[in-house]
């Protein structure tokens, strides 16, 4: 056999090498992704059916989803779902605009940042839940103060971040736009905003998680309505299963949340598609 007949056989040979590779990565992540809590709730199930547990304390997850449908028939599991969820979007808005807009300013202009950095720095290690009973007597126990707590949880998240991702820019860019003398607003709009994107999502979405923990908290002791209200009031009656549908949700609305802000992330950035 010659040596170009050899070659020949070997390209050949290749892509029937490749049909027999195993499952990708990425495909591989997606299975452990939906298999781990799959594996988890079986052995909760399991450990409830024995015995091993106090189901007291930890219902069964199939007497949780029993108590799921049950709520679902009525009116007063999707009435607090939506109330949270229209606290959580106004808050949420309300913080994360103005700190986008203060952390581009920040990260752009000194004399912004010297007048908001040493706020920022006093006031953000406050427990936002901790300033709660000052805004129920500022704003009573209407919506208002919970969009303000929301909102208080949210902004110094995005601000931080945004002033942050202003200032990893690289500086030629800001260095070119003056040398075409571009406006401020130009460089605002143009260089700093796209540049801090990537900064700015990710302050979006710690600023979520923290902002579903803080309404959540803040209806437990100041509203009538609301998934934390229906968990404070489940447990006050020892309802437990129905305080587990209550985490259960805070777990989907979550979830839910992440998602949407990921695919956020994709239209706004979409050469990270492939990461």
């Amino acid at each position: 056999m010659s040596m170009q007949e050899a070659r020949g056989q070997v390209v050949i040979m290749q892509p029937e090498l490749g049909g027999t590779r195993g499952p990708s990565r990425r495909q591989l992540e997606r299975v452990l992704s939906v298999g781990s809590p799959v594996a988890l709730l079986a052995m909760w199930e399991g450990a409830a059916w024995l015995g091993k547990i106090d189901t007291r304390f930890f219902p069964a997850p199939s007497g949780i989803f029993q108590e799921f449908l049950t709520l679902l028939q009525g009116t007063e599991l999707l009435r607090d779902v939506g109330v949270t969820l229209s606290r959580l979007a106004i808050g949420f808005l309300i913080g994360a605009i103005p700190g986008i807009l203060i952390g581009l300013a920040v990260g752009l202009f000194g004399p912004v940042r010297a007048i908001v950095s040493p706020l920022v720095d006093a006031i953000f290690p406050i427990p936002k839940i901790a300033i709660l009973p000052l805004f129920l007597m500022i704003f009573g126990l209407g919506e208002t103060s919970k969009y303000a707590i929301v909102a208080v949880a949210v902004i110094f998240l995005v601000l931080i971040n945004t002033a942050s991702g202003v200032r990893n820019i690289d500086r030629i860019f800001l260095d070119v736009a003056r040398n075409y003398n571009a406006g401020r607003m130009m460089v605002f709009w143009d260089i700093a905003l796209p540049g801090a994107l990537p900064s700015i999502l990710t302050g979006l979405k710690l600023g979520m998680g923290i902002a579903l923990v803080v309404i959540i908290s803040a209806e437990f002791v100041g509203a009538q309505s609301g998934i934390g209200y229906m968990i404070w009031s489940s447990w006050q009656t020892l309802q437990v299963e129905k305080m587990y549908v209550g985490l259960m949700v805070i777990s989907v609305v979550g979830f839910v949340a992440a998602m949407v802000l990921t695919l956020l992330e994709r239209v706004l950035m979409p050469w990270k598609r492939g990461d």
